[in-house]
């Protein structure tokens, strides 16, 4: 017998600690190589890490939460015959589309994996549509639906319980959570944030947009309000650059940037993150509704490269359907400037002269006041209410 150390490698970006996020593994569990044992989280992501060794474990680093340098045994194995010196850890093997992957080779996010072992599902029994054979989270999702449902035995009763609620649940904040948390303390204990909401009228846009969706033979393609608005903020940018830009603390420098790198603040069953349509100035509105669509989908199965969600220069948040009235958004540093969407409701408003049931929607945005005065963001917002109660200034050429 013989023990190996597998070694936390250097993740990249410079790293040189990492964080816990989950193991897959336990003290006794025999693993074969190339397994995943557990996911370690950089600023961006958690990054599935598998074993470059078959052996039973003897000893893990610690627990999800804990901090583990680089260089550092992650985990201690013991095996039969010499030990695998020098080795690393090595990329899953790809599978076809389409495939069941079999026991212990089963490549999908960390998300997936904490709600199959909540729900009891053996995740190698579920059909995989991903690339390399990956798991998404609908492949998930429309396995458990399949699996129907127990006819309960006291279906159609009810009972009533009159038991009072004591109990408590503690939850270690760690993985994405601490660094939401982290980087959302960061930003407003450092930057004075300047809100200003605004109304507008987008039923003109509405009815483009619906008049658009309609030569689309594939409902995939649709456009939400999304692109239009990312497309309305790209020309208005050109006029206000101070909005596009980022903060350098280090140095004490204001970078302006002409090109728009977008982010698109996007919830995932893990947590807020925010990936990035790269060159968006580039872009038409169907290219660009596309990229969103690509991005936030990567964001939310996990497959999302480092680079696709860091190096946004200014950021668009939406709640969609629950946007509410009003908002005042967290602005993702080290940018200056964050445009939020709220809900799009019929309401009636003067219209001409005349009261009329107008589509209107609220604009909810927040600035870096140190470097972008009050009276420059309310122009930008201003601007883009003009395209957007006007869309067709948005597709003319400047």
């Amino acid at each position: 017998m013989s023990e190996f150390q597998f070694k936390l490698p250097d993740l990249g970006e410079g790293m040189v600690e990492s964080e816990i996020g989950e193991w897959f593994i336990k003290v006794g569990d025999q693993v074969a190589e190339e397994d995943v044992v557990g996911t370690m989280m950089t600023d961006k992501a958690a990054v599935e890490l598998s074993s470059p060794v078959s052996g039973k474990v003897v000893k893990l680093a610690g627990e999800p939460g804990d901090i583990v340098a680089v260089g550092s045994a992650l985990v201690v194995f013991e095996m039969d015959g010499a030990t695998a010196v020098g080795a690393a850890p090595t990329p899953r093997p790809s599978e076809p589309a389409g495939t069941t992957p079999t026991a212990r080779r089963v490549v999908t996010s960390p998300a997936v994996r904490r709600r199959a072992k909540e729900s009891g599902v053996d995740l190698s029994a579920v059909p995989s549509t991903g690339p390399g054979g990956r798991i998404l989270r609908q492949d998930f999702d429309s396995y458990i639906g399949n699996l129907g449902s127990t006819p309960n035995k006291n279906q159609g009763r009810t009972e009533v319980s009159r038991a009072l609620a004591t109990g408590t649940k503690e939850i270690k904040v760690i993985g994405l959570r601490r660094i939401i948390a982290e980087r959302m303390t960061a930003s407003k204990r450092e930057i004075p944030h300047f809100s200003y909401i605004e109304e507008i009228d987008i039923t003109e846009l509405e009815s483009l947009r619906k008049h658009l969706n309609s030569k689309k033979e594939n409902p995939a393609d649709r456009l939400t309000i999304l692109p239009f608005l990312g497309s309305a903020l790209i020309r208005a940018l050109r006029e206000f650059p101070q909005c596009n830009a980022m903060y350098e603390k280090e140095r004490n420098v204001i970078i302006q940037h002409e090109a728009v790198h977008l982010g698109v603040a996007t919830q995932t069953p893990d947590g807020l993150k925010v990936p990035v349509v790269r060159h968006a100035e580039a872009r038409s509105i169907d290219e660009l509704a596309a990229e969103i669509r690509r991005v936030s989908a990567a964001a939310r199965d996990n497959s999302a490269k480092k680079n696709e969600l860091s190096g946004s220069t200014i950021t668009i948040t939406s709640l969609g359907k629950l946007g509410g009235i009003a908002s005042t958004p967290v602005i993702n540093m080290p940018e200056v400037s964050i445009i939020g969407v709220n809900r799009a409701v019929e309401r009636p408003v003067v219209f001409n002269g005349q009261i009329a049931v107008r589509l209107m929607m609220n604009l909810s945005s927040s600035f870096d006041h140190r470097f972008v005065d009050g009276y420059d963001a309310a122009a930008m917002i201003q601007r883009i209410k003009e395209m957007l109660e006007h869309p067709a200034t948005i597709f003319l050429p400047e």
